[in-house]
């Protein structure tokens, strides 16, 4: 009976791990920088689609550099967002045109109050495809007169460093940050009324 057991309770693992590889592998990821990471994380975990949302860093050249590294703008890197998606649900297109649709890619080195390199614009790509599709949507709002410039930086991804765990889902633990109410919270709230369709 309890050889039965174990069997049966085996078969129930497999067959779950065999569910979950099924889910994972047909998941994709993209890095973009518009900012805060706080902001941007908020952002993207809204998506239908998307699956989990990381704060890191990222565009640099310092190995496994600490938040208060980065925000001394030596270390190269900006605060940057992994996106884990659903490509069946929501492309990499899409994501590119809610990158440009939730931030200011006019203003160099800075997004809002934050200022700095650490808060500059870059859209990162993986394929040659991702670049071609990040550069397409550039020339399609500047022709037409969506921004006048653009200082996004289009950068090809090579490391990605998760942030510090309190700076994970930092908006959701922290709703009465200042800053979320003063600085994320409007922007977020702003971007979900041209985004409507795509929310969860």
């Amino acid at each position: 009976m309890i050889k039965i057991l174990l069997i049966f309770t085996t078969l129930i693992v497999q067959q779950n791990n065999l569910k979950f590889d099924n889910e994972t592998q047909n998941l994709e990821k993209a890095y973009f920088a518009s900012g805060c990471f706080w902001c941007v994380e908020s952002i993207y975990e809204s998506l239908k689609g998307v699956k989990k949302v990381d704060s890191g860093y990222s565009g640099g050249f310092t190995k496994n550099p600490s938040y208060y590294e980065v925000i001394s703008g030596k270390t190269g890197h900006a605060e940057v967002v992994e996106v884990v998606y659903d490509p069946n649900i929501i492309d990499f297109k899409t994501l590119v045109k809610v990158f440009f649709g939730s931030h200011d890619p006019t203003t160099l080195n800075r997004q809002g109050p934050d200022i700095g390199t650490q808060y500059r614009s870059i859209a990162f790509y993986n394929s040659k495809n991702e670049e071609l599709i990040i550069k397409n949507e550039i020339k399609r709002l500047l022709k037409n007169n969506v921004f006048n410039k653009i200082t996004t930086q289009v950068l090809p991804f090579k490391k990605f460093y998760k942030a510090e765990n309190y700076h994970q889902d930092y908006k959701k633990k922290n709703p009465n940050d200042l800053y979320i109410i003063r600085v994320s919270a409007p922007r977020i709230n702003e971007f979900k009324i041209d985004f409507k369709d795509i929310l969860k």
